[in-house]
């Protein structure tokens, strides 16, 4: 499946739960969200992979792609399209190795340091960020800015794309950067209307 990074959806649950995930991530697919990364960090796996094979089956009408995000059992147990882990999550030789070459691998990217340390033979894309401060991941790594965003990008092997306290205010700093990709988790699942959300930042933002 192809990778079009422009608006990235990660779902958060607790975000999700009036509405419910599965109508929040299809109402925001409809409105043109790109790609679907799926992330809980309390769920079990077995409650992961039903949720997953749930996504996958709608979310391929679509031909949007379902990231897992950290867990790779869950992505091999689900069919999923790929994997995006964090620098102390996982292993990319192992996620490559397991998942096959057709699957596609997100990394979690905050330094040059890290960026400079990137296998690019097995890695599709990076997530960058955070950029701002964000309260859906409360241990994240200190923000990066637009400077330090856009160093990131200018410096990056592979397509990119910003994540963290991006909305429909600042996402126009953010691409400024010349980022690939915007994704988004409160500006879309807390969204009243989140299809019409997202078509919002696709018509003020269009990559």
């Amino acid at each position: 499946m192809s990778l079009d990074l422009s608006l990235y959806l990660v779902t958060d649950p607790a975000l999700c739960a009036e509405r419910g995930l599965e109508a929040t991530v299809m109402a925001a697919v409809r409105g043109g969200v790109s790609v679907v990364q799926l992330r809980d960090k309390h769920a079990s796996d077995e409650e992961m992979i039903a949720q997953a094979i749930r996504l996958k089956a709608l979310l391929d009408e679509y031909e949007v792609p379902l990231i897992i995000n950290d867990r790779i059992e869950v992505a091999l147990a689900s069919g999923a399209d790929g994997l995006h882990i964090g620098q102390s999550d996982g292993d990319p030789v192992e996620a490559r190795r397991r998942l096959g070459e057709d699957a596609l691998i997100g990394l979690s990217v905050q330094t040059l340091e890290q960026l400079k340390a990137v296998d690019v033979e097995r890695i599709d894309y990076l997530g960058l960020g955070p950029v701002y401060a964000t309260a859906t991941k409360p241990d994240h790594a200190a923000p990066l800015g637009i400077e330090g965003l856009t160093q990131l990008v200018r410096s990056s092997p592979l397509p990119t794309v910003a994540i963290g306290g991006i909305s429909l205010t600042n996402a126009g700093d953010v691409m400024s950067s010349g980022t690939d990709g915007l994704a988004v988790v409160s500006a879309l699942c807390s969204a009243e209307d989140p299809a019409a959300a997202a078509q919002q930042f696709l018509a003020q933002y269009p990559f």
